[in-house]
């Protein structure tokens, strides 16, 4: 697990060993739901083609959904039903319209996956960001139809090109891309890493806070950071109930996300209870 974890991370180093062991576990969550997603997207954006005899798969079942009593497991839902951050990427890896990434011989791919039954027309909005900054230093346009039941390559560009157009190289720069039509999002944004990420250059250690609002029997979450903030997790502690988000990344310098309890609290409560951990605040 460690040696998967470090082909990618750097590997979290403390003078406190407590500290150095909940990084660890946090870095092994990262870990798997990066790993999971990128086996499932593949299985899904090869719905509708075959190649080298490989192909013609809709989906994936992942290994495992819950557990049934406390230990460290393969499991995305623990023993008392929070969600790990697996389950979380499941939101979005399974949604039914759903944007994937990938490379071939030095050129990026986007596939449009969908379980839809009718086409939607909408507006690809392609961006490459650079490490070190908020806003995107180049956007790309295309109108696409995405076919009911199907994927279908949607965006084919030489990824030297993109990184020309942003100043870039693999290291220092990422994509982003997402669907629009009728002036609102489908499917959830996703990611292009060009490089892994204790390789990433210019990615800063931000100045991360959180501060919690009450609505009705909900609570708003507000994030605020300095800097682009990779694998944002909240926890509640023993606090029962779910974000509606969580171990995302945030490239705005602020964000809500709501938390549904599943039990009477208080924002008081909520407020000391929440801890906020991220890629960039390991040791």
């Amino acid at each position: 697990m460690l040696f998967q974890a470090g082909l990618h991370f750097s590997l979290p180093v403390s003078t406190d060993p407590l500290q150095e062991y909940k990084d660890t576990l946090f870095l092994t969550q990262v870990m798997q739901a990066q790993c999971v997603k990128a086996q499932t997207e593949f299985y899904r954006r090869s719905r509708s083609e075959i190649i080298e005899g490989r192909g013609h798969t809709m989906g994936a079942l992942y290994w495992q959904l819950n557990d049934i009593w406390q230990g460290p497991s393969w499991s995305s839902i623990e023993y008392g039903g929070k969600w790990k951050m697996l389950h979380y990427f499941a939101q979005d890896f399974f949604a039914p319209v759903l944007l994937v990434g990938c490379e071939d011989e030095e050129e990026f791919h986007i596939y449009a996956v969908s379980d839809l039954q009718s086409n939607l027309s909408a507006t690809l909005q392609v961006s490459v960001y650079q490490w070190s900054r908020m806003e995107a230093a180049s956007t790309l346009l295309s109108p696409v139809e995405v076919r009911s039941a199907s994927s279908l390559l949607v965006f084919k560009r030489p990824v030297q090109d993109m990184l020309g157009k942003g100043n870039c190289t693999r290291k220092s720069c990422f994509f982003t891309f997402a669907l629009e039509a009728g002036r609102e999002q489908h499917g959830p944004t996703n990611y292009h890493f060009l490089s892994s990420f204790k390789d990433a250059e210019g990615l800063e250690k931000p100045k991360l806070s959180a501060t919690v609002e009450q609505q009705g029997e909900t609570y708003v979450i507000i994030l605020q950071t300095s800097a682009i903030t990779p694998f944002v997790w909240l926890d509640a502690g023993d606090i029962p109930g779910r974000f509606e988000a969580n171990g995302f990344h945030m490239l705005n310098k602020s964000r809500a996300v709501k938390f549904y309890p599943w039990r009477p609290s208080s924002r008081e409560e909520l407020a000391r209870s929440l801890q906020v951990t991220s890629l960039t605040s390991l040791t």
